[in-house]
């Protein structure tokens, strides 16, 4: 009896070793190679998975009879960069190796990855469990209107991790009526204005976190490398230090606080607002590189044209910073894909919450970082929402810096005017700008939001007047001038454009110390 169950288990080994060794074997792709995908056309387009070590792998498009040929390596990694012809599809792209998978519905096309916090993650149409995402303006038509099926949206999934991961959940959703509702607002009408002009498929990769700063997309390495940033990783190692005093207190505290609500409910006064819960930095997705390890380095290396992003919120307090930070972000995520792709991002909209300090920032990022643009919103935002509705005119002012700079529409104006230079001239000073396009214009009456100072930095509204290709700005109350900003509060309300209605960027001609500098 003994000898007959003893076979028993051991043809269960067998047979569960069996399974185990036959489940290894199979070849694994990420969730961001499967169907519906779009690939970046006329490149190189890399495809990789996991299979067993040594384990051939094949890849045969649909578009080509040739099957491309690899090897995993010791690990079970494997890759290859496969050529893809001119935009079309769908094809189908068979892989064999001990298993075979077919991937369906590909599109080749133009493919852009689309990242930052709650303006980026923006849906098209309202999300009723959420209290911000309201839905751009008559959502309701948009999405009815919403057939597509030229538009392909990867949404990851919002994760954190501790170290950089390998893959993300997500899939590729086909844009009908029935899915673009949860789209990214921004990146769908980007998507279909690409779409649009250029007759091709698109394909969105899209990453964002809602309230998340620009540290949490950063790789660790980058922040550790330099000591304006590593201050950002010590405060991290206090938050750890910190959290479990923090905790113990929260309990004592919610303890009392439950116990004064019985009191003042039975007495029928109106209960105190709970204390706030601390958040375990560990799993906090507002840690530092949290996200790049969750939400980004997953997606390495698949193959895109450029990058669109929309952030900065969450790094007003501390914008003197962020001119260092955004930069250092831009060119670690170049690296990882061993490419100067374009980077454009979209400048935060006015709000009252917002300082200029942040718009500077990234308006400095822009002039000193290679292959990006910047599109200006101030026409666009909402006093009292961080949240601006009006996501169509973001799409559309990225869309035009991809058409004129990536798609050759050499003759399409891409950009309002940019600050350029100063020259005092007696009681006035006078402000020469990049991308006039036509000249500038004073949109509805005389030029609003001008301010002027002297030596002791003490500014007054000015008057401004357009003179040529520049402006003349002064004041009666500075005799003797020296520096003048525009734009320079939370919210202002400028009309300054050029002749191809873009609006300017706010700008200052100084440098004096604002109010975030020294602040980590």
């Amino acid at each position: 009896m003994k000898i007959i169950f003893l076979r028993q288990v051991v043809l269960i080994a067998i047979i569960l070793l069996c399974i185990a060794t036959i489940t290894k074997a199979n070849i694994k792709l990420p969730t961001i190679i499967s169907d519906n995908m779009v690939l970046q056309q006329q490149t190189s387009a890399a495809l990789w998975g996991w299979a067993d070590a040594g384990e051939e792998v094949a890849v045969t498009p649909s578009w080509g009879n040739k099957a491309l040929k690899t090897t995993a390596d010791a690990n079970g990694n494997w890759m290859v960069n496969l050529k893809t012809p001119k935009a079309g599809g769908p094809y189908t792209i068979t892989l064999a190796g001990k298993n075979n998978i077919q991937i369906n519905n590909v599109m080749l096309g133009e493919v852009w990855l689309c990242s930052g916090q709650s303006n980026m993650s923006f849906s098209l149409a309202l999300q009723k469990e959420t209290n911000w995402r309201k839905g751009v303006f008559n959502y309701e038509a948009e999405v009815a209107q919403a057939d597509f099926p030229l538009i392909r949206m990867f949404s990851a999934q919002e994760t954190v991790a501790n170290e950089p991961q390998n893959d993300v959940k997500g899939d590729w959703k086909v844009c009908s009526p029935a899915t673009a509702g949860k789209f990214s607002a921004v990146a769908y009408y980007f998507a279909k204005e690409i779409s649009k002009e250029l007759g091709v498929a698109v394909g969105i990769i899209h990453s964002s976190w809602g309230g998340t700063p620009a540290e949490s997309w950063t790789k660790k390495e980058v922040l550790e490398s330099d000591a304006d940033l590593h201050i950002i990783l010590d405060n991290y190692e206090k938050s750890i230090q910190d959290f479990p005093s923090a905790k113990s207190k929260y309990e004592i505290d919610i303890a009392k606080w439950k116990q004064d609500t019985i009191g003042m409910s039975a007495k029928g006064e109106k209960p105190k607002a709970a204390p706030a819960k601390p958040v375990d930095p560990v799993t906090n997705s507002k840690s530092p590189s949290k996200l790049y390890n969750a939400m980004i380095h997953p997606l390495v290396p698949y193959t895109f044209k450029g990058a669109l992003w929309y952030q900065g919120e969450s790094n007003a307090t501390r914008a003197y910073q962020y001119r260092k930070l955004f930069p250092a972000m831009i060119n670690s995520w170049r690296d990882e894909w061993k490419k100067d792709f374009p980077f454009y991002f979209v400048q935060i909209a006015p709000q009252y919450g917002q300082n200029p300090e942040i718009r500077e920032a990234q308006l400095l990022t822009f002039l000193n970082t290679k292959k990006t643009g910047m599109a200006v919103i101030t026409d666009a935002g909402d006093s009292l929402d961080i949240h601006p509705r009006n996501k169509e005119v973001v799409g559309h002012r990225l869309a035009l810096w991809a058409l004129a700079k990536d798609y050759k529409k050499k003759s399409l104006a891409y950009t309002g005017p940019f600050y350029k230079k100063m020259k005092i001239e007696g009681n006035k000073i006078r402000i020469y700008f990049n991308y006039t396009d036509g000249g500038l214009v004073a949109k509805d009456g005389a030029l609003k939001e001008f301010t002027i100072a002297g030596a002791d930095q003490k500014f007054a509204p000015a008057q401004a007047i357009i003179d040529g290709a520049s402006i003349l700005v002064w004041s009666d109350s500075v005799l003797s001038p020296t520096a003048v900003r525009f734009a320079w509060k939370n919210f202002p309300r400028p009309n300054l454009y050029n002749s191809a209605n873009l609006p300017a960027s706010p700008f200052r001609t100084d440098d004096w110390k604002g109010e975030t500098e020294g602040k980590n």
